[in-house]
């Protein structure tokens, strides 16, 4: 072959990587094939590759299948019609995937409501346990995200934290013939949310004691609340059912934070955690250079082993 020739082909072959695999090799890493699964479940939400992978939610999920994830995260679930739950969940069964979570929306998760002890609370929160173990049929769901609500100022703690035990026992028993769970989320939002620490959490799963009752340990979150992942996970570990990511500052996907996610993954990798791990965070950068730039940075922190 000429040199011309050898240069020319040369030149077309290095086209041929994707921007995702350039980007990778100029940070040291190496070039994977775009489809490689990855090391743990990361799950996607709509949106995140709407420009790579197109509008409709069904195209980003062959998309998100095309570049190594094996999970979809949707909070949104329970607001879509049976039918598009269905077409999702026959997709997902289709292609080998898992549902992540979606959350229960009982319409007052965020406002003063399952700490107060008032029946009309109580109520609404079971029958969108009810409508969720239907919806989580058609999309193959099996866990299920609750957020107890805010601070009854006019209770004292202790009697709060009793009428939000209550609840999720009455949830529990909604889920458990149907082996579903309710995971519960302790956010960093807003001051006035109940369960501001993972112990919290903690001590509502204890009290439920059911396989139905567990925590949404949601990394970004705690960051802010609390730090100490490590440490926190290890001594929650027997109660944590589901996993959330997000870097901080930003809630953008890893490396563009303070975390050190690749320690983090490493972590869960040897402490045997095989379930999904939500990517419940937004992109750092805009079109289809930042979805190229997410995935890469999910490639880079995935790169443990």
């Amino acid at each position: 072959m000429k040199r011309s020739e050898f240069i020319k082909s040369s030149l077309l072959a290095g086209l041929a990587f994707s921007n995702g695999a350039y980007a990778s090799l100029a940070r040291g890493g190496k070039a994977a094939p775009s489809g490689k699964t990855f090391n743990l479940n990361y799950a996607p939400h709509e949106g995140m590759f709407a420009n790579l992978g197109g509008r409709d939610i069904l195209d980003q999920i062959r998309f998100m299948h095309d570049r190594g994830f094996r999970a979809l995260e949707d909070n949104g679930m329970l607001k879509r019609s049976a039918a598009e739950q269905e077409k999702i969940g026959n997709l997902l069964s289709k292609l080998g995937m898992q549902m992540g979570v979606f959350v229960v929306d009982a319409g007052d998760n965020w406002k003063t409501s399952l700490t107060t002890g008032k029946q009309e609370f109580k109520d609404n929160f079971l029958k969108a346990c009810r409508e969720s173990v239907e919806a989580a049929r058609r999309c193959n769901a099996r866990w299920l995200t609750v957020v107890p609500g805010f601070y009854e100022r006019r209770l004292p703690v202790g009697i709060q934290m009793s009428n939000v035990i209550d609840a999720m026992r009455r949830g529990a028993e909604i889920f458990e013939p149907h082996n579903l769970v309710m995971v519960i989320e302790t956010l960093s939002d807003t001051p006035e949310l109940f369960l501001q620490k993972t112990n919290e959490t903690y001590l509502v799963c204890k009290a439920v004691s059911s396989p139905s009752c567990k925590i949404l340990y949601d990394i970004y979150h705690m960051q802010r609340t609390e730090g100490d992942i490590l440490a926190t996970m290890e001594r929650c570990w027997d109660e944590i059912a589901y996993i959330q990511i997000g870097d901080n500052p930003g809630r953008k996907e890893p490396t563009t934070g303070e975390i050190n996610y690749k320690n983090i993954f490493s972590f869960l990798h040897k402490r045997g955690y095989r379930g999904v791990l939500g990517m419940e965070h937004g992109n750092s950068l805009p079109g289809k250079e930042g979805e190229e730039a997410l995935i890469n940075a999910y490639r880079e922190v995935d790169g443990f082993i």
